[in-house]
């Protein structure tokens, strides 16, 4: 879905933060050289190496044979090297060279969550042109066919892109938790509710209409061509990825454009109350090469590359051996450890939440589990 090629991150912005993590090291098991394959990140790559992937930075920038370490291509060759008695990897580039150079992590994974999704204020949904009606009074229609907008203020040939609410973030105080960050479902079918983003008051969060407005998550599912202004104006969908319906916003192509270059670097600190909260296209849980929604965000110093562990908070359970009785489910509580789960990477940022796609785990992650600082 991206017509711009994302391109890795080039060698001169690669010796900033990784140092604070820790130095790299190696695994037992590493090898001695590697070929490069089609289908390679950088990531996948480094953790055949190193322990902690996210430090690659270290073993790449160390590599003064090449004018830019990061680029290498299916075929290359690495060998590994020390350089100063530090880990080191020379490239020895392939003959005929063939493809697209290896992207830092997996690109096709994160296109649809790089141009697809925004998150924007709620005012400006709100406030958004809508779709009234469309073509021959159909429920929905593809692309191909006629809707009609309202509040569009524009000119024939310009261009739009046609939006739909998914999740409303929340934010809220808690005596015992602190700071937290919320995402509830959004119904968005003007057919079924009186606002075509009504918040779902049975989603099982507890906090329907509840807590500070942070923004709400919406995707791109098409894009439409204004035919004739007016009120309503009439657009002829060029594409859409969804059927779309009354109630769809439409919004500025290429809004909030984003940052294609980022590494992963561990964050500068713990984030305060850092969660999982929420997913796409899954009910329960996510595993790896899926995205993530977290509680934190620009205005938290997270950006592009910023590399979390995911923790599952510890079970609060009953200690029955303690208490002596014959009776089950009667002890004192105890909260048990939090469980490492998982690594996340942040690909995309926004005021208050970001979008990371976990990169490696033991087990799913699941909503309300907890980012750290990497392992």
């Amino acid at each position: 879905m991206l017509k711009k090629a994302l391109a890795v991150l080039a060698g001169s912005l690669v010796a900033l933060t990784v140092f604070a993590a820790g130095a790299a090291q190696l695994r037992n098991s590493h090898p001695d050289s590697y070929t490069v394959h089609r289908g390679d990140t950088l990531w996948g790559i480094s953790a055949k190496f190193l322990m902690k992937p996210w430090l690659w930075p270290e073993i790449w920038q160390a590599n003064p044979q090449i004018r830019n370490p990061h680029l290498i291509y299916p075929g290359d060759v690495l060998n590994l090297a020390f350089i100063n008695g530090r880990p080191a990897l020379t490239l020895k580039p392939s003959v005929h060279r063939e493809g697209e150079a290896v992207p830092a992590i997996p690109l096709d994974a994160l296109k649809t969550f790089l141009k697809d999704l925004r998150v924007v204020n709620s005012s400006a949904v709100k406030e958004a042109p809508y779709v009234v009606g469309v073509e021959e009074n159909q429920l929905r229609v593809t692309s191909g066919q006629n809707i009609y907008v309202r509040g569009l203020k524009s000119e024939p040939g310009e261009r739009w892109a046609i939006v739909r609410p998914e999740h409303m973030f929340r934010g809220y105080d808690n005596d015992d938790k602190g700071s937290a960050v919320f995402a509830d479902e959004l119904w968005a079918n003007a057919a079924m509710v009186k606002s075509p983003w009504e918040e779902d008051f049975d989603n099982g969060s507890g906090h329907y209409r509840r807590g500070k407005d942070l923004g709400v998550e919406v995707r791109v599912i098409g894009t439409a061509q204004v035919l004739h202004s007016g009120d309503p104006a009439t657009l002829l969908v060029t594409e859409s990825t969804a059927e779309i319906r009354s109630g769809d916003r439409l919004m500025p192509v290429g809004d909030n454009p984003y940052d294609p270059y980022f590494y992963p670097h561990a964050a500068a600190s713990d984030p305060k109350d850092g969660r999982v909260i929420a997913f796409t296209d899954a009910m329960d849980a996510v595993g790896p090469h899926q995205i993530v929604a977290l509680s934190v965000g620009a205005k938290d110093g997270i950006d592009n590359g910023t590399t979390f562990s995911v923790w599952h908070p510890g079970d609060n359970i009953h200690d029955d051996v303690a208490s002596n009785s014959w009776n089950r489910s009667v002890g004192k509580r105890v909260t048990l450890p939090d469980e490492y789960v998982a690594h996340v990477m942040v690909f995309r940022t926004f005021d208050n939440v970001s979008y990371g796609l976990v990169m490696d785990g033991l087990r799913p992650v699941k909503k309300g589990d907890k980012i750290k600082l990497p392992l």
